[in-house]
């Protein structure tokens, strides 16, 4: 398998194709859509609600985690999840910012 180079590029496009993979799995924006339906945090029902196996939504939660679009707290003996509005709030900005980067052209250029 080949590297990434990641490297190469700036930490922003690194940003941005994070945010833009944590969007590619249709799990991981109905784990999201749950959240901000139930606006507050959840423990055990996501397998539930989402129809996976307890590993592979534990994986989705870790991938939201890390990007630091969730938060978790330890209640007992589970976690729960919610929405970091903080962290989202800025992950939207990023995003609004690359996907609107067209409409400060005046003219087509092609």
């Amino acid at each position: 398998m080949g590297l990434a180079k990641t490297e190469m590029f700036t930490d922003q496009q690194n940003e941005i194709a994070l945010f833009a993979k944590v969007f590619g799995h249709p799990a991981r924006v109905s784990i999201l859509q749950h959240l901000f339906k139930i606006d507050s945090c959840v423990c055990g029902d996501l397998v539930n609600e989402i129809g996976l196996a307890q590993p592979t939504i534990s994986q989705h939660l870790k991938e939201l985690k890390h990007l630091g679009l969730i938060k978790g707290n330890v209640e007992g003996t589970s976690v729960c999840y919610c929405i970091d509005k903080k962290n989202w709030t800025a992950m939207k900005t990023v995003m609004s910012d690359f996907l609107n980067q067209d409409l400060t052209k005046k003219e087509e250029c092609c």
